[in-house]
């Protein structure tokens, strides 16, 4: 195919992504803040119950991604993303008025139920959208709303908990999400044949693309099959492994910022956000070389074995070396983040459109038991020791467990379909 695939696919959507994902993410990552910012003395949190209260969101997560997702796929994501942005946004802003901890235990799972389907639906999503030479990019600008709502929401809840308190600082970031679902229903259309700002043409040369990248894949009857694909459980371990590494440091890097420096809350908002600024890089560097090789795997497995090793360095350096300590943090940032747009790149390629959906789903349901397993995991270990150099050497075993399921992973071939030339896909 030597035709230019339409480029405002690109400046269209990815805008729109972007921001949906950021408001979804920006409750997972406040807790945290809140945690150290006052939350757990005004509610009467004992250290164990933080961990678990952390760690609730990701069960309403792990329990409804497959049925979200396969909704998503066989009817309408953009419906079932209009009515999450509406849930969660309401949930997160009810957090800053609830009385005490045991409708905190509700709300955070509440959470988790309505935020399930989102991720896997927008990569469904994107899937009808991009073609395989693209999609790692794409992949990437969805899942920077993770990294950039983490870089600028660090410092911005480190002001509000400052001169308000940790209860305005969930009322005010939860009230963006229900001003941007209408946007949100307004915008977009589940599909190019809907789109009324792409021509006729652009329309069927997506379709033309769209249906020779599926001509190299082996038919698959149903999602039972595809569940039962060994590359699909490889895949499943491995992003549990991945997750726990990602979420316990995402949810306490806070708490052990603050902990390990001494330091108020402004100034753990300004260190919290240099990782995730190490990880907008990455992210972005990783997913061009990816699409760039057509290669999957070898851009997964390096940078995960360079966060594990990091993590492993910050507990070796030990607490009297902040700094040095903090630099590795940085860098773990970067390894735990710039895999993920090649990463959800693998499955589309190795199944075809009518069960990739569900089997992405079930991937990121099984990370979501892993981010359960790192939040309040993380979250125990740190209580228990006092420190965070043993929750260290858990996420950097786990990180390392990831990177080696991933060489296990017998890649897709590594080619572009038949009829199809990865210089007529690349956005120009």
């Amino acid at each position: 195919m030597s035709a230019r695939l339409p480029v405002r696919r690109w400046w269209y959507l990815m805008p729109i992504v972007f921001i949906t994902y950021s408001l979804a993410y920006v409750d997972r990552a406040n807790f945290g803040f809140a945690a150290a910012g006052g939350m757990a003395d005004d509610l009467g949190i004992t250290p164990a119950m933080s961990s678990l209260l952390g760690s609730l969101f990701f069960l309403g997560y792990f329990f409804c991604q497959v049925p979200g997702t396969i909704y998503a796929e066989k009817r309408s994501a953009k419906v079932l993303i209009f009515w999450c942005l509406i849930a969660w946004s309401g949930l997160a802003t009810l957090t800053g008025i609830i009385p005490n901890a045991y409708a905190l235990i509700v709300v955070r799972f509440l959470l988790g139920v309505t935020e399930a389907a989102v991720m896997p639906a927008m990569l469904v999503y994107l899937s009808h959208w991009f073609t395989r030479a693209e999609r790692s990019r794409a992949n990437t600008f969805l899942i920077l709303g993770n990294p950039v709502t983490i870089l600028w929401m660090s410092v911005l809840s480190g002001y509000l908990i400052e001169h308000a308190d940790w209860r305005w600082m969930f009322i005010i970031e939860g009230v963006p999400g229900l001003i941007w679902a209408v946007c949100w229903w307004f915008l977009v259309v589940d599909r190019p044949e809907q789109a009324t700002w792409l021509r006729d043409d652009q329309k069927a040369q997506l379709a033309e693309a769209f249906e020779a990248e599926q001509q190299d894949l082996k038919p698959v009857k149903n999602y039972a099959s595809a569940f039962k694909n060994p590359k699909v459980l490889l895949l499943c371990v491995q992003y549990f492994c991945w997750s726990v590494g990602v979420y316990g440091f995402v949810l306490w890097l806070p708490s052990m910022l603050s902990k390990a420096g001494s330091l108020d809350i402004v100034e753990t908002g300004w260190l919290s956000a240099g990782p995730y600024v190490a990880a907008v890089i990455g992210m972005l560097v990783v997913s061009w070389g990816s699409d760039k090789c057509l290669n999957r795997r070898g851009f997964v497995w390096p940078p995960l074995a360079i966060a594990g090793v990091a993590f492993l360095g910050s507990f070796l350096l030990g607490p009297g070396h902040f700094w040095g300590s903090y630099a590795l943090l940085v860098v773990a940032g970067f390894g735990l983040y710039a895999p993920y747009g090649p990463f959800f790149a693998i499955i589309p390629e190795i199944l075809p459109r009518n069960v990739a959906g569900g089997a992405i789903a079930l991937v990121n349901s099984l990370g979501a038991l892993g981010g359960f397993i790192g939040a309040y995991g993380v979250g125990y270990l740190n209580g228990i020791t006092g420190s965070s150099a043993t929750s260290y050497v858990a996420m950097g075993g786990f990180l390392l467990a990831a990177a080696a399921l991933t060489l296990c992973v017998k890649p897709a071939t590594e080619k572009a379909p038949k009829g199809y030339t990865v210089a007529a896909s690349a956005a120009r």
